[in-house]
């Protein structure tokens, strides 16, 4: 007997897009029933984004601010498994994706319920999953696997790129001399072969095992370099948030943390790690190891 399958996602480029299409192939091909629903907001971000009203989200996102949806409708009470597209912004779940998991409708699907969180990231997506975690908890969803593409090139290169992408609109080559942003045509390609994964334990009616089974296939890959700063940042987005929320007159703030974010990146980031790789990585190779198996882990 087929199964019910739900994927609810937002997306701007239609990157998820692609990638939610290319997970569920393998899913439809069995004969089983999948639902795609793209969420939009009522008031819909630009794509391409300018800098001010990119950076002006930030402290919504961070405080996890919800906004108003499109209405939308889903065909069925209750499905045999949920797939959840989510984005990270600000290392944050971007508003949208909260907004969804927030939504009475949808936190009523996911109650009791096998769900699979996936997303198209540039490389920094612990955090944002790490709430996701939290709030499919505490929706009473049962969340068996994760999935987590992302651009390869070195973090400079693909600061650069996607913030050529986001303002540009155009996923294409910078100046024909950078490499294209965003996950790579090959790993979305790719990622019905996760779909061939959870389709098993989908008809098995048995998730045990099954983000195990996904990490050998590389669906997560945690690296140290970037868990550290994205831990380190984490915090620090916190404090600019809190600051700029307070702040009447916004735009000099929001200005002022654009800075501070190249400056972070370009400049205290390399300092940082590497004084961490000669004073302090060698000695805890035991913490970040389990660090690494919480973050590619479900729970």
């Amino acid at each position: 007997m087929g199964k019910k399958i739900l994927i609810i996602y937002y997306s701007q480029s239609g990157q998820l897009t692609e990638i939610t299409d290319q997970l569920t192939a393998p899913l439809q091909e069995a004969g089983h029933t999948v639902e795609k629903v793209r969420v939009d907001v009522a008031a819909p971000y630009p794509f391409p984004w300018t800098g001010k009203a990119f950076f002006a989200v930030m402290p919504h996102c961070v405080h996890e601010v919800p906004t108003e949806l499109k209405p939308f409708q889903l065909k069925e009470a209750k499905y045999d498994l949920v797939i959840l597209g989510y984005q990270a912004w600000f290392l944050s779940p971007s508003i949208p994706v909260n907004s969804i998991m927030l939504h009475p409708t949808v936190r009523a699907v996911l109650k009791d319920t096998p769900v699979v969180a996936i997303t198209g990231a540039r490389n920094m997506w612990i955090s944002a999953m790490e709430r996701v975690k939290v709030i499919l908890r505490e929706a009473g969803a049962q969340l068996v696997g994760h999935i987590s593409l992302v651009d390869k090139h070195h973090n400079f290169i693909s600061f650069i790129t996607i913030f050529y992408w986001m303002f540009k609109g155009k996923k294409g080559r910078w100046l024909n001399i950078f490499p294209k942003p965003g996950v790579s045509d090959e790993d979305i390609a790719g990622t019905s072969a996760f779909g061939l994964t959870i389709k098993k334990h989908l008809e098995n009616e048995n998730w045990n095992g099954l983000q195990d089974e996904l990490l050998q296939q590389k669906a997560v890959v945690v690296k140290y370099n970037l868990m550290f700063i994205e831990s380190k940042a984490k915090k620090i987005f916190g404090v600019w948030a809190g600051i700029i929320a307070k702040k009447k007159k916004k735009t000099a703030w929001l200005v002022a943390f654009k800075y501070y974010l190249l400056i972070a990146l370009f400049i205290a980031a390399p300092i940082i790690l590497t004084v961490d790789a000669i004073f302090f990585k060698p000695f805890l190779s035991e913490r970040i190891r389990k660090q690494k198996l919480k973050y590619s882990g479900i729970n």
